[in-house]
């Protein structure tokens, strides 16, 4: 850890009922925990014991994963003494398809391992179900048999699973077949290319069965796993949230990065902490000031210039007040770093003539922009009104979109446009109609037959990319992006025709490097929006942070004045102290904005991956943006249609690492 979050510290962890260490990235939470497992093994080893690790799948136990492996391989680290048994797999499922945790164990650890085959146990998802409850007991012995889970390393879900528990889960639950809820489910959809393809039922170690274990990991990374984490950590026990059932056990240890811990109160307002015989001193950074101003404003629901000292004091902010002084130059401090983020003006040039009150452009010439759209549609979704305006403001607008998402299309539209390229080349008698429907021809055969989850054919990975590419460009243009400075990189991290994807690569980076060198932008935008579902977001943000850096070490002269700025999804916005441009729109400009997200039909009615949001795209953008107007309107600031909002990166890194 390079920073210090309070771990250890009794008087700011006093509501966590689950012990809780907080790392600054998943990476370094996950080498932690790979290390202590590492460690188990070794010592069992030396006592010809045997250590037995329950385990877990999913996205958040693959950095672990990963670190055992290199551990084994690097330090000699032999895993001939482990049992392990994993949580659960889904019912009914066959060990080889996509989905199945059987293959995800051993493409993720076992096959780069020298773990015993016999040693492996995982639930079992072809069984018969009049076999499944003696094969459940069974399961349960053998871990008895082996000595008891010496770790068992959890993830959380959304709703406070751990394992496939879902809400209302007994305490002294076993090992069983269960059926999963539908939020469960939708979470799962992606996997599973659809809703409707995800088996309704799973295989878990009970609750019961967790808690014998020894010693427990539970594990959680990014933004969207914040509020259930707080809630198993400091809320009540309660079988709504299987995970809060930790509480009560002797050695469970939560382990977070630093964006899964925002919603901790001693993250999220330690300032309403108390010591048990004093009060306790916290010290305000210039961003934890804004956080504690903004939250007192919302409390009390007072535009910040009519807060008052009493207000600071009966909420737990006197130590602020003894920090900055006055309380009423700490409200106009804030109301007027809040309020110079405004600009409707995002890449400068404002005419002398025009009388707004935004803040002064910083150039009156030109800028070149870029903005980067991992998927085909987030630049529209999330910043659609911002770059109308730069497009209409002169600029030098450029959109840069960095995968096909070709997986995200619906086999029935690969269907049609395959069927209107037949029709075209006949109803202008071009060549090529012979090769046209025997391409579509096969992808018919092939979609006859398709299983849910199948790679698609070449094929038709490329049609369905094809179709995200038309709309993308459709939508871009509708903002008024010329047709030339439109941009498709394929990254090939992303070209598996899988909802799994291939780790990002040098190659990956140098696409980005290359295409930025040839532009040399003033301005660039980013995905900052780590909380994707699928992931894309924040491999896209690596590969263009690690392009930046390679200027940042060259010395480049043009990205020394480049500011990059940082956006976020349909999923969620900045925070109110994070933002450093906060761009209005007006009613006009989002019904534009609309307009341009509509281009992207293969997205709407709904789309292949909705995530846990039933609205489509643009009505949770229009949401988000309104509800962020809302916000700076109810801290006093002027009253806006929307707000699209961006964070600066370099001062981002000031406060997280990225």
């Amino acid at each position: 850890m390079d920073k210090d979050f309070g771990n250890g510290d009794a008087d700011l962890t006093q509501l966590e009922k689950i012990p809780t260490r907080v790392f600054e990235t998943a990476l370094e939470g996950s080498k932690y925990v790979a290390r202590e497992i590492a460690n188990l093994v070794k010592e069992k080893a030396a006592k010809n014991q045997i250590a037995v690790l329950g385990l877990a799948t999913g996205s958040t136990p693959t950095k672990i994963y990963d670190e055992l492996i290199r551990i084994h391989k690097e330090e000699g680290v032999s895993f001939k003494n482990v049992i392990t048994f994993n949580l659960d797999e889904y019912y009914p499922m066959d060990p080889k398809r996509l989905q199945s945790y059987h293959r995800y164990m051993h493409e993720h650890l076992f096959d780069h391992i020298d773990i015993p085959k016999e040693n492996i146990n995982i639930p079992d998802g072809t069984l018969p179900p009049e076999k499944v409850e003696e094969y459940c007991k069974e399961y349960e012995k053998k871990i008895i048999d082996a000595g008891g889970l010496d770790i068992q390393i959890l993830g959380i879900g959304r709703t406070g699973h751990i394992g496939f528990n879902e809400p209302g889960s007994s305490k002294h639950s076993k090992t069983r077949l269960i059926y999963l809820s539908k939020t469960t489910i939708i979470d799962a959809a992606s996997d599973f290319f659809g809703y409707e393809y995800v088996p309704k039922m799973a295989i878990t170690m009970g609750i019961g069965t967790i808690l014998i274990a020894k010693r427990i990991f539970l594990l959680a990374w990014s933004e969207s796993k914040g509020r259930i984490v707080a809630k198993a950590v400091e809320g009540p026990v309660t079988s709504e949230v299987a995970a809060s059932f930790l509480q009560e056990h002797p050695n469970t240890t939560c382990v977070i990065d630093r964006a899964a811990a925002d919603h901790l109160t001693r993250f999220k307002c330690p300032w309403t902490l108390k010591g048990a015989t004093h009060e306790i001193e916290i010290h305000f950074d210039p961003q934890m000031i804004v956080k504690a101003v903004v939250w007192l404003s919302q409390k009390v629901q007072r535009p910040i210039l009519r807060l008052r000292a009493e207000d600071y004091e009966a909420n737990g902010l006197s130590s602020l007040l003894r920090q900055e002084g006055d309380a009423f130059q700490i409200n106009i401090k804030v109301f007027s770093r809040l309020r110079d983020t405004i600009t409707g003006w995002p890449a400068g040039g404002k005419p002398q003539n025009v009388d707004v009150p935004y803040k002064k452009a910083k150039s009156t010439k030109p800028q070149k922009v870029v903005v980067f759209s991992p998927h085909p549609d987030d630049d529209v979704i999330c910043m659609g009104g911002t770059m109308i305006k730069l497009v209409k403001q002169g600029h030098e607008v450029h959109t840069c979109y960095q995968v096909s998402g070709n997986i995200a299309v619906f086999d029935h539209d690969a269907q049609r446009f395959a069927d209107f390229v037949t029709e075209y080349i006949k109803a202008f008698g071009l060549p090529g109609l012979e090769k046209a429907q025997e391409i579509e021809t096969k992808l018919n055969e092939f979609l006859k037959t398709k299983q849910p989850g199948e790679v698609d054919t070449e094929a038709i990975q490329t049609i369905k990319g094809l179709i995200r590419k038309t709309e993308a460009r459709s939508a871009a243009m509708t903002c008024g992006v010329p047709r030339e400075n439109i941009h498709f990189l394929d990254l090939p991290f992303y070209q598996t025709g899988t909802v799994k994807k291939k780790p990002l690569g040098p190659e990956d980076v140098e696409i980005v490097r290359k295409f930025l060198d040839e532009i040399r932008p003033n301005q660039i935008y980013a995905a900052g929006d780590l909380t994707d579902p699928h992931g894309t977001h924040r491999v896209c943000l690596d590969a263009i942070l690690r392009a930046l850096d390679i200027f940042e070490k060259e010395g480049a002269e043009w990205y020394k004045n480049c500011e990059v700025f940082l956006y976020r999804g349909a999923w969620q916005e900045w925070e109110p102290e994070k933002i450093n441009m906060a761009v209005p729109m007006s009613p006009d400009e989002l019904y534009e904005k609309r307009l341009a997200i509509f281009k992207h039909q293969s997205q709407k009615d709904p789309p292949l991956f909705p995530g846990d949001d039933s609205r489509e795209f643009w009505q949770r953008s229009e949401a988000r943006n309104k509800l962020t107007a809302k916000i700076y309107d109810d801290l006093g600031l002027t009253e806006y249609e929307a707000i699209e909002c961006f964070v600066n990166l370099r001062e981002l890194r000031k406060y997280i690492k990225i």
